[in-house]
């Protein structure tokens, strides 16, 4: 994963992990996303550290972490709150994210 830089958040497109260093569920949620770019051997996923981004916090109305937030078109498409798999999170990349499944 890449951390997101403050020119990365004005781009219309991207699938943002935010979680917080000590939160044990953000380390299993990291270890789904850090799977699935695995699998694909490309940067799928930024992240962001909560704690040092107060302010987008509040204007997203993150409510906890994890949280995977899917930007699209400009506007904030979903926030997921529960991973619960690595097949779960694929569902939202086959809407989000198509050109993964796209042979080449």
């Amino acid at each position: 994963m890449q951390e997101i830089t403050n020119e990365l958040l004005q781009q219309d497109r991207y699938l943002l992990f935010i979680y917080t260093p000590f939160c044990g569920t953000c380390h299993l949620a990291r270890a789904m996303l850090e799977k699935i770019e695995s699998v694909h051997k490309e940067t799928i996923f930024y992240e962001m550290n909560a704690s040092l981004h107060a302010s987008f916090m509040q204007e997203q109305q993150i409510e906890s972490v994890p949280c995977l937030l899917i930007k699209e078109g400009n506007e904030v498409k979903e926030k997921i709150y529960v991973f619960y798999s690595i097949a779960n999170i694929y569902t939202y990349l086959t809407d989000y994210k198509p050109e993964l499944f796209v042979k080449s």
